[in-house]
């Protein structure tokens, strides 16, 4: 997967990104909430040579210092230094832990040391950055002191002695340690950024793990490259689709479906299939509200259209519709009624053959020759027969029915049917020799808008108004042809109806107003 496609996925996967976002910006904040506060308190020594006032003296004096200092900041967290302080303020700690708390720095080219010292208390911070001060500046002047050679015993003395000079440097403080008013840690800021990264990186963790163990299909475009078959239609998602099947008149839904019937009719130019059978992998893809709205499209175009009910396991045409459902296709199949006394009526305009009583065995009933020629028979009295099937892969009922029939619809519904089981039920329509004429792409994320793309759609057209009456103005008997009041609403509406199958505007015809006695005269 390229960066373009990842960002794809990260923007149709936000809501997680959003929620890990989320939490990240939370733990940032409950850390900080959660953490004691810590203060820091500073302070500063010059270190300087005890030398003569001669320029040269003074020089070398300044190059001593300067290549002491490194060393002398490495001292400051010794034990020689923590343990007398500890002992001077009497601190409940021990040596290496208060060495962890102070650092000291020297900067480049000059003589100056820097002390911090971090406690969570303020006061106290101060205190031992003042007392690690002093206490370093005996260390190092000690250090620093030369020592004579010892001088020969004399009568009397036990041992011989060293006798102590001057140490050559001298430390100064230059800044005494002030109680710090604001915590060093912990930083909100820098904790929300913190958590804010981490929660970017663990929600585009999450995001690349579910896609690379998603299997479902996103795209129509991947669905044909899977299957390499022509994708007819793509359906898009409507919430109310699982309580009103039938798509309305000029959404989105049912532009989709007369797309679908004008890819399906120009698809099989040379060898227009006759009987359609529409199935899909797995149940709830879609498969039943895809096949009753094709064969209204169908309908609504003036093709003689009929829509069977083939699946006998869970039918749903008649509920639909509102129709009969005890009297239908199984009827007709066991011989206790003939098409023509069983076939209903929906909307006026198509008819539907209902699934009838359902059957203790409903693959061997769909499989039998009675079928075969009831097909025949409705392939015969109408252009186009739908039929309805059961799902490929739970069930083998559609194994049997779809060799009966001229082709086969595969519907599938976008990222949940599987890779897997859309190649498993292309694959056994293909081992039984049945013409699949394509997929349909069912619930796929629907385009921003309301109606068709183009704002197309029925509209109400106002009615011309009458011309205002004046004193001047004489009434005249003779009125003005409806073609010329309407003429510009006419045209109007001839073009809406051009554009829009499905808007029909009507205009009533009006008389003008009576012409002014300046144009009679």
């Amino acid at each position: 997967m390229d960066l373009r496609g990842y960002l794809k996925v990260l923007a149709r996967r936000w809501p997680t990104v959003l929620i890990c976002l989320l939490l990240g910006v939370g733990a940032g904040e409950a850390a900080t909430v959660a953490s004691t506060p810590v203060y820091e308190a500073r302070t500063q020594l010059f270190v300087a040579t005890r030398s003569g006032a001669d320029t040269t003296e003074l020089n070398q004096g300044q190059s001593f210092s300067q290549a002491r200092v490194q060393s002398y900041a490495a001292i400051v967290a010794t034990r020689q230094v923590t343990e007398p302080v500890i002992r001077e303020l009497r601190l409940r700690t021990t040596p290496d832990e208060l060495a962890s708390r102070i650092t000291a720095d020297a900067p480049l080219n000059t003589v100056l040391i820097n002390i911090a010292v971090r406690d969570t208390v303020p006061k106290r911070a101060a205190r031992i950055a003042d007392a690690v001060a002093d206490h370093f500046v005996t260390v190092v002047e000690r250090l620093e002191t030369p020592k004579r050679a010892p001088e020969p015993r004399k009568p009397g003395n036990g041992s011989a002695s060293t006798l102590s000079t001057l140490s050559p440097v001298s430390l100064g403080v230059t800044q005494q340690a002030d109680v710090p008013h604001r915590p060093v840690s912990p930083k909100l800021l820098l904790d929300l950024a913190a958590g804010l990264l981490g929660g970017l990186v663990l929600g585009a963790g999450i995001v690349a793990a579910r896609e690379a163990l998603d299997t479902t299909i996103k795209t129509s475009d991947a669905l044909g490259e899977l299957t390499s078959l022509p994708v007819l239609g793509s359906i898009p998602y409507d919430k109310s689709a699982s309580q009103k099947r039938v798509a309305a008149g000029t959404s989105v839904r049912a532009e989709a479906f007369r797309k679908l019937r004008a890819n399906l009719q120009f698809a099989q130019v040379d060898d227009r299939p006759r009987v359609i059978v529409v199935t899909s992998p797995v149940p709830g893809e879609g498969k039943t509200a895809t096949a009753v709205n094709l064969a209204l499209s169908l309908a609504d175009a003036g093709i003689r259209t009929c829509l069977v009910d083939a699946d006998l396991r869970r039918p749903a045409v008649a509920r639909t519709f509102g129709l009969v459902q005890d009297a239908g296709l199984t009827t007709v199949l066991i011989g206790k009624a003939g098409v023509e006394d069983v076939v209903q009526q929906a909307d006026g305009k198509l008819a539907v053959l209902t699934s009838g009583a359902v059957p203790p065995n409903p693959t061997e009933l769909l499989s039998c020759g009675r079928m075969k020629e009831l097909l025949g028979e409705l392939a015969d009295d109408y252009e186009v027969v739908i039929v309805d099937s059961a799902p490929l892969l739970p069930v083998a009922d559609t194994i049997g029915l779809a060799p009966l029939a001229d082709g086969a619809l595969l519907v599938v519904r976008a990222s949940r049917t599987g890779r897997d089981q859309i190649r498993g039920a292309a694959e056994s329509l293909s081992r039984i020799g049945v013409r699949v004429l394509g997929t349909v792409f069912s619930m796929s994320s629907a385009l921003k808008g309301k109606g068709y793309g183009y704002g197309y759609g029925a509209a109400e057209v106002p009615e011309p108004r009458p011309a205002p009456v004046t004193e001047k103005s004489v009434p005249s008997a003779k009125t003005v042809p409806p073609a010329e009041s309407a003429g510009s609403v006419a045209s109007a509406e001839s073009s809406e109806s051009s554009e829009s199958s499905e808007a029909v505007v009507s205009a009533e015809p009006a008389t003008s107003a009576s012409r002014s006695d300046s144009a009679g005269t």
